[in-house]
């Protein structure tokens, strides 16, 4: 199974290259057609054609290289006939593009080339490709705040950690002999939303989190609001050690290269991790196995 999701990774990475390569082409593609330049090819991909079909005078298909693509518009340049001779090192290379060039420039279509084109309108069909990439970016950053959801804290429970396990400790579920979670015994819910803390209004969760971390074994009194009712609720927060981190977020170790913990820490509240900027569900709180709220 593990192997089958590697390769629909693969292949769904191709699959959305080649559709921004075929998009970014597009994107030269129409303008090019609106202004009357005789466009011979749209390909996407390099190397040997693995399919194409011509409609009307444009051939469009697919090349075994999905790297990039290109289409073939009549006349970028002038023709050498209207040109002298190539000179200096790099001669023989722009004496075959010129020849490449002439090729693309069809009998009875001499007016219909790139080169004739305004100023103005051959910017536009330079810039056609890397506007549709722009466009393309907006949209898929869009479709991903909205649907996916991006990083940010909430004073909004989404679940709440059954247990306090060590911070080295990697298990998934908690055990009969793990100490129960301060918010589990308080009887935080999901769905509940911070009202106040320790007597404090909450409005973001840092200033929750804050609270807590400054209040090891204290005794908090705490209004969350459930169902559009607010409920007193009763917290005592506990220390518990978690792995250091440096500033890259990378674990920080000790002289005989195992993690460092600090006790400073206090978990007692659930921590967010991201939500949908559209939806109004909570946020997810981190796992049992990080959290001893």
């Amino acid at each position: 199974m593990e192997i089958l999701l590697y390769l629909g990774g693969i292949l769904f990475m191709l699959v959305g290259l080649g559709v921004s390569i075929g998009l970014h082409e597009v994107g030269h593609l129409v303008p090019a057609k609106l202004f009357g330049v005789r466009v011979g090819q749209y390909m996407i991909g390099f190397g040997p054609r693995l399919w194409s079909k011509r409609f009307g005078e444009t051939e469009y298909g697919f090349k075994a290289l999905p790297v990039g693509g290109f289409i073939s518009m009549s006349g970028m340049y002038p023709p050498s006939a209207h040109t002298g001779p190539a000179t200096g090192m790099f001669a023989t290379l722009v004496q075959d593009a010129r020849v490449a060039n002439d090729e693309t420039i069809a009998e009875g279509a001499e007016d219909r080339v790139f080169y004739r084109l305004p100023v103005y309108k051959r910017i536009i069909v330079m810039l056609g490709g890397p506007v549709m990439n722009l466009i393309l970016a907006i949209l898929l950053f869009t479709l991903m705040a909205s649907g996916i959801g991006i990083q940010q804290a909430s004073t909004t429970v989404s679940a709440v950690s059954e247990c306090v396990v060590p911070a080295e400790v990697t298990q998934d579920a908690c055990t009969a002999d793990d100490p129960v979670a301060p918010a589990a015994q308080a009887g935080f819910q999901p769905g509940d939303t911070l009202v106040s803390l320790g007597g404090k209004a909450i409005t973001t969760f840092a200033e929750a989190s804050q609270i807590i971390q400054d209040s090891p074994g204290r005794t908090l009194d705490v209004v969350v609001r459930r169902d559009g009712q607010e409920i007193p609720l009763t917290l005592t927060p506990v220390a518990a050690e978690r792995g250091e981190v440096d500033t890259n977020g990378r674990p920080v170790l000790d002289k005989g290269g195992s993690p460092s913990h600090t006790a400073s820490a206090t978990r007692a509240s659930p921590r967010s991790t991201s939500t949908p900027v559209s939806r109004s569900a909570p946020v997810r709180n981190s796992p049992c196995s990080r959290s001893a709220a």
